[in-house]
């Protein structure tokens, strides 16, 4: 890929894994944002996500870490840290070490999957990761689909890619009949940017060279440039989650979870639900193969149709990097 000019350090939500994936007392590494992190999670359930070295002696906590009740241990002199990264505890002393403190960063679980806010300039979060069933307020649950982890999702490492490259495809109405090789042709009906937390709605129709005709669509809730979910409505019914986070100043790893809807229950419904999931992840793949090997280019040659909806998207992203 050529080197993105674009800041591989954005403020926003990221997924940095499943839920499923961190066990009660698991210690995971993990590397984002050029930064070593261990996520675990206590005895109570709840996940952290931390720098991963000791403020003692540097000593890594995901080679030997171990999670004991609310706090983990690190593995070279036992110095115990909580989930917000203060030392608790030096096993061979009266008082803890309050003057030390592990990076700790804050963690939201939602949709299956653990989102961790990032923020050079230390701000809080100022909006939220949205609900891929609630967020559409339609009355949906959970327990309309079946879940997604682990028969119906798609991880990718280190891809050399930006998550901004994902965002604009939501605006590119033009692209599915060149990589999805579909007769369709979206026409939006909502291209909401001037929120942290974005909508692109559109509707989907055949063109002249099918038979068929269908009325179907797409809404999307982009939340920064880290999460995005989507509801099809009028085709399978499905949720999809597209989640993109950046693990140095060249490379994402891409993330993509696929909830069906369970309908008619009947024996074979669950395995159909996965061969449905697998064509959306496809499709999917498809776009990933482009993203891979694109070029950012500012300003982009953008025709006429096009240049509305580029134009505003990347305007409302801008407000998620840090200031030069």
């Amino acid at each position: 890929m050529a080197k993105t000019p674009l800041s591989m350090t954005p403020t926003g939500w990221f997924q940095v894994a499943w839920s499923a994936e961190v066990g009660v007392g698991d210690v995971r590494r993990m590397k984002y944002f050029g930064r070593e992190m261990v996520a675990w999670r206590s005895a109570g359930g709840q996940v952290a996500v931390m720098d991963a070295y000791c403020e003692h002696l540097g000593a890594h906590l995901g080679f030997g870490g171990r999670v004991d009740g609310d706090r983990i241990v690190c593995p070279f002199h036992g110095w115990e840290w909580d989930r917000e990264g203060r030392n608790v505890c030096v096993p061979y002393e009266k008082h803890p070490n309050r003057g030390r403190r592990i990076r700790s960063y804050p963690v939201v679980e939602r949709n299956e999957s653990i989102w961790i806010w990032h923020d050079i300039d230390g701000r809080p979060p100022y909006f939220e990761v949205p609900d891929v069933f609630t967020g559409f307020s339609d009355g949906s649950s959970a327990a309309d689909y079946y879940p997604a982890f682990p028969h119906s999702t798609l991880y990718r490492q280190q891809l050399e890619l930006h998550p901004q490259y994902i965002m604009e495809n939501g605006v590119d109405f033009a692209h599915f009949k060149y990589v999805h090789k579909v007769p369709i042709v979206p026409t939006f009906t909502r291209q909401d940017f001037d929120e942290p937390v974005s909508y692109v709605d559109f509707t989907i129709a055949f063109d002249e060279t099918a038979a068929e005709e269908i009325n179907s669509g797409v809404r999307a809730i982009n939340a920064g440039l880290g999460a995005a979910v989507t509801k099809s409505w009028g085709m399978i019914d499905n949720r999809t989650l597209s989640a993109v986070t950046p693990v140095d100043d060249m490379t994402s790893d891409v993330r993509f979870s696929v909830w069906i809807g369970r309908g008619d229950e009947h024996p074979n419904a669950a395995a159909k639900a996965q061969r449905l999931a697998q064509g959306v992840i496809e499709q999917f793949e498809a776009d990933i193969h482009i993203w891979a090997h694109q070029r950012y280019s500012d300003p982009p040659g953008l025709s006429q149709k096009e240049f509305q909806g580029f134009k505003a998207l990347r305007r409302w992203a801008q407000q998620f990097y840090p200031a030069l």
